[in-house]
């Protein structure tokens, strides 16, 4: 268990990197995805409102006179606005003698097809057959001021005149109707004229002598006073006229004389065809020609075509005999989409919304005079699908490029850095449980991971540091080595006299016993060890309890230290302690002292006490000691005496001193004052009386 957990901690890091990476991608896929749902709503609540729009405006313009002349004149094949057909107003009878009921009936009703050159005409009957068999026409045309024709004239070129050409059934009317003022010509220029068409049947001579007017003929013409230019103000400039045309077509009329009321409108109504032209006076061309190509149709139920969106269909029935008939069928223009993924089409098709997923009807009617039109509006809100999936096979190179960024930078990351970092890492880890159990540098190696990158940077100056390290490591072997040689050879030349010593002197009462002794113990520490500070550190000591007091008369007796002071005290002061490792301590310590000291001047020991401890401090006056070497004094070979190994003196005396206080649980340390340096030592008091340890 513990041995998996260490594994998944090793790997903590590049699990977070990846799960990161891998949470980023999949937040950016969430996005896109609430994002297209959103947009989905969003669109079907549009489309039902739109199509909801739509259908009120198509019924708001088929309630209109322009859109009920639409419905009771539906459109046809292939249909062309010339030669003109007449259609069916929404009004009885067009009031022809007024102005301005005309021309507010033809604008109202939209029937109007418009000519260049400010010219427009209106051909039409009536929705009521009884009005008479009529057709009726308005219009408007631009000329100079109209030339009259002059009454007793028998030639009707000379006047500026009509003529009016129907054709149906088989038969053909013709008439010619010269202009002919009324009141008179003295009104005021800016009135405009005012007069009447006065219709004759056309004849192949220009002698009309004898010829009698169209009694059922009926014209008027209002012409402005205002010239259409406005900077042309001269008398023969071109003015707008309006003109009004009731025109008897004997057929019709008979038609009404059966008895019985005649279909209407006349089934073969669209047959029907009237030519109107402005003449002006003599030979010259038309002014206006209904036949002219270019007009521009009326308003008709093909126009509703541009309010429907595609998928959208607009049916109109009028209930005729029982049944309802289908008067058009319009259906919204296919916009050209945009390939679309069918990946896309299918996640957005699945996306839930709050509206069905299905089409969609609406239903009205419209009344008119002749019957009641049914409109039946339908769409289908899976068109929305079409258009929305092509924005989303647009937008999703967006979100691809974006998921194809996140993937390339984890693998950038991943390949360049993670991987990188691990071998790094590796390597490291392994170096160190190889120093640790088995010391060896020499298997390792970081040269293929140099780069010139940040880590391949820091790969050089490990590698770098390693080589320093194996380079430092393998002369302290050797320097090991011969120093461990050297001490084998001096432990070997001594041991023999110490034992011959040690047989002479083995009275335990000899002074020279005890002497002999500590130096066969120290050189038997020595020997076999792989070094001085290595044997230091791994003798024992044997702690018991001692009088420092009277250990330091003793030291100071037999320590061959000149001008040596130390007052102990009369009492017994009872401390832990080796009494030889202890005044090894002392020897190093003040052979120290004496070496730097100022000549002539005393090496001072005084012991102080406490509940728990036992302090001797000895003070020597001389040079302090540097401030960087105050925390080093104490480790191996570390001297602040310059010549301290042409003088035998390696800094071995106060490292021995320190080990020893630390194995007996005590303490050393070095300071300086005001007038040279003192060594401050402390061991553990032993409770007196007790003689516990």
């Amino acid at each position: 268990m513990s041995a998996g957990l260490a594994w998944l901690a090793s790997f903590r890091l590049r699990i977070l990197f990846r799960s990161a990476f891998l949470l980023l991608a999949l937040a950016v896929v969430t996005m896109a995805v609430t994002v297209l749902q959103e947009e989905k709503q969003r669109s079907y609540d549009t489309y039902q409102a739109s199509f909801a729009k739509t259908k009120e405006q198509i019924a708001a313009r088929l309630r209109h006179p322009a859109g009920q002349l639409a419905l009771l004149n539906p459109p046809r094949s292939a249909e062309q606005a010339t030669p003109l057909r007449p259609v069916v107003l929404p009004f009885s009878s067009i009031d022809f003698d007024d102005q301005n009921k005309v021309r507010h009936a033809v604008e109202m009703a939209g029937c109007l097809v418009q000519y260049r050159n400010y010219g427009s005409l209106c051909v039409a009957i009536g929705n009521n057959p009884w009005a008479g068999g009529f057709i009726y026409a308005a219009g408007t045309f631009a000329s100079e001021p109209l030339v009259p024709h002059r009454i007793g004239d028998e030639f009707l070129d000379g006047a500026h005149r009509l003529r009016v050409t129907v054709s149906l059934r088989g038969e053909t009317y013709r008439w010619l109707a010269p202009f002919e003022p009324l009141g008179g010509n003295s009104r005021p220029r800016g009135e405009g004229t005012r007069g009447r068409f006065t219709g004759y049947v056309e004849l192949d001579d220009r002698d009309y002598t004898g010829q009698k007017p169209v009694k059922e003929f009926r014209g008027w013409v209002w012409q402005s006073g205002v010239c259409l230019d406005s900077a042309d103000d001269t008398d023969g400039c071109q003015k707008k006229s309006f003109f009004s045309l009731r025109l008897p077509i004997e057929v019709l009329s008979q038609a009404l004389l059966q008895g019985k009321r005649p279909p209407w409108p006349p089934p073969d109504l669209d047959q029907f065809q009237v030519r109107i032209e402005v003449l002006p006076p003599g030979d010259a061309p038309a002014l206006f020609d209904s036949n002219e190509e270019g007009a521009v149709p009326p308003f008709s139920l093909n126009d509703l075509t541009s309010l429907l969106l595609p998928g959208e269909t607009l049916s109109i029935r009028k209930v005729v005999a029982g049944k309802d008939v289908e008067i058009a069928h319009l259906r919204g223009q296919d916009e050209a989409l945009e390939p679309s993924s069918p990946l896309l089409t299918r996640l957005i098709r699945k996306l839930p919304v709050d509206t069905y997923d299905a089409p969609v009807e609406l239903v009205d009617a419209v009344a008119t005079p002749l019957g009641s039109y049914q409109i039946v509006l339908r769409g289908d809100a899976r068109s929305v699908n079409k258009t929305l999936s092509a924005v989303a096979t647009r937008v999703s190179w967006f979100v691809g490029a974006m998921l194809l960024a996140i993937v390339v930078a984890w693998l950038v990351i991943e390949a360049g850095i993670i991987r990188r970092i691990a071998r790094l890492t590796r390597r490291a880890s392994d170096l160190s449980r190889s120093v640790q159990t088995t010391g060896g540098l020499e298997r390792f190696d970081l040269a293929d991971l140099r780069g010139r990158d940040e880590l391949g940077i820091l790969a050089n100056c490990l590698n770098d540091l390693l080589r320093r390290v194996k380079e430092d490591a393998e002369r302290e072997r050797i320097r090991a080595e011969q120093e461990k040689d050297q001490w084998h050879a001096v432990g070997h030349e001594i041991m023999s006299p110490l034992q011959s010593l040690l047989v002479l002197h083995g009275d335990p009462d000899d002074p020279s016993h005890r002497y002999i002794s500590r130096m066969q113990q120290a050189v038997r520490i020595l020997y076999g060890s792989a070094s001085p500070s290595e044997a230091f550190q791994s003798s024992a000591v044997e702690v018991q309890a001692i009088d420092l007091a009277e250990f330091l008369r003793h030291v100071a007796d037999n320590a061959g230290v000149t001008n040596l002071s130390c007052d102990p005290g009369d009492r017994p002061v009872l401390v832990r302690a080796d009494e030889y490792a202890l005044e090894d301590v002392f020897t190093h310590v003040l052979k120290n002292a004496e070496r730097c000291r100022r000549p002539g001047t005393p090496i001072t020991m005084t012991l102080e006490t406490s509940d728990t401890a036992a302090t001797v401090s000895i003070h020597n006056v001389g040079e302090p000691i540097a401030d960087e070497l105050l925390e080093r004094i104490f480790e191996y070979g570390v001297s602040n005496q310059l010549d301290a190994g042409a003088n035998g003196n390696r800094g071995q005396g106060l490292f021995v001193a320190k080990t020893y206080m630390a194995k007996m649980g005590g303490t050393i340390f070095a300071s300086n004052t005001e007038e040279g340096v003192s060594f401050v030592l402390t061991l553990q008091r032993v409770r007196s009386g007790t003689g516990r340890i």
